[in-house]
């Protein structure tokens, strides 16, 4: 395999593999390719939630009232936003190349169906989607903020990312 390829860890090239099948990627080597996106996508995340002093953890508890950003195996986002008397905010914004899920996803009023846990599917009832892809990484945001505050937070760095995202799904397109 190629370089950046062998550089993703083993469940994520595993998962690629599956992947580059659904994906439209132009090129002579799809799978190099689409590892080079993950791989821009991986930074691109830590270093956003990095600047806004998001904690990455493990685990979520599906009753833990903090908002979180995940970022799944194929490099879809997802938005949870802060436990609300009416459930949460969840926006889903997939990888943008595959023809089986949608671009994107909000809704409000939805709900872990399960604990969120690294290397796990994401579940939510009332949500957008009902299943994610396995969970690569989760950052939480600081307990100290309102559900306002966390909303305005993961509002401007979903918004960000997702940008980042699609000109890195640009570059795959247009090879």
């Amino acid at each position: 395999m190629g370089e950046q390829f062998d550089s993703v860890e083993k469940e994520i090239q595993e998962h690629l593999s599956k992947l580059v099948k659904t994906a439209e990627i132009a090129g002579d080597d799809p799978l190099e390719q689409l590892a080079g996106a993950w791989l821009e996508k991986q930074s691109a995340f830590f270093e956003q939630t990095k600047q806004r002093e998001m904690e990455e953890v493990e685990e979520l508890e599906e009753q833990d009232a903090r908002g979180a950003l995940i970022l799944t195996y194929s490099g879809s986002l997802i938005s949870l936003g802060p436990m609300g008397e009416d459930g949460r905010e969840v926006e889903y914004v997939s990888i943008g190349l595959r023809q089986d899920v949608p671009e994107s996803a909000s809704a409000e009023h939805s709900n872990l169906s399960v604990d969120l846990k690294l290397g796990v599917a994401a579940e939510f009832s009332g949500g957008p989607i009902t299943k994610s892809s396995p969970v690569y990484a989760i950052a939480v945001l600081k307990e100290d903020l309102s559900e306002d505050e966390g909303l305005e937070v993961l509002g401007d760095v979903t918004m960000m990312l997702t940008q980042d995202f699609v000109d890195i799904n640009k570059t795959l397109i247009d090879e």
